[in-house]
């Protein structure tokens, strides 16, 4: 059933599941920060204020969620496919020979396997943060589901790997032709700029469970 709360709730779930807070769900959709507010989900005058197709449009283009997967965060109660993925820690991946020339997984020792809810249907992998690198979004032991062929867009969180066997979970911020800037999540930790012929493959993170 389609309900003012369900609907709200399930945009905070959206935002939840793919790291963020409502206000920055808002923002990387271009809307104001203050659009998904709970302040805003009601009038002055206590009159229910629900969220435009627009704005859910802009927020499933800036997620990459489907509309099956907002329309199973209304309800809950809905059965959600799952699926089996590769797992591998975010730290033993930059080391051996755990991927292919794109970026995909070779399978074999050293991989393990998670059960998520089937989000996408890109060839995904799962990593596992390791460490506090990428606090506060992401915290030692969250799993996150990426793809490598997925498109990058900027803003999007990505995960790199470079030649090198560095591998490492940030912010695109600025992407050309001879390299790709990246935001670090941890403010302790140093933004980044990579030459393109220094990346194995880049990633976009398509889900986070923490």
């Amino acid at each position: 059933m389609l309900s003012h709360d369900r609907i709200w709730a399930a945009i905070d779930r959206l935002a939840e599941r793919y790291g963020m807070s409502p206000s920055g769900l808002a923002r990387k959709a271009g809307l104001d920060a203050t659009s998904f507010n709970k302040s805003k989900r009601t009038s002055p005058e206590g009159r229910d204020r629900w969220p435009s197709t627009e704005s859910v449009a802009k927020v499933l283009a800036a997620t990459g969620a489907s509309l099956d997967e907002f329309l199973r965060l209304i309800d809950p109660n809905v059965s959600t496919p799952k699926a089996t993925v590769p797992l591998i820690g975010l730290t033993q991946a930059g080391s051996g020979r755990y991927f292919t020339d794109d970026g995909m997984p070779t399978g074999g020792p050293g991989w393990e396997e998670v059960e998520f809810p089937d989000i996408s249907n890109q060839d995904v992998f799962a990593l596992e943060v390791q460490g506090d690198s990428m606090e506060p979004l992401y915290r030692d032991g969250d799993i996150l589901i990426v793809s490598p062929s997925a498109s990058v867009r900027k803003g999007d969180r990505v995960v790199v790997r470079t030649t090198s066997g560095e591998v490492t979970a940030k912010e695109l911020k600025r992407r050309t032709a001879k390299s790709i800037e990246l935001r670090s999540f941890n403010p302790t930790h140093p933004d980044r700029i990579i030459p393109v012929n220094d990346i194995a493959w880049m990633a976009r993170v398509m889900w986070a469970r923490q």
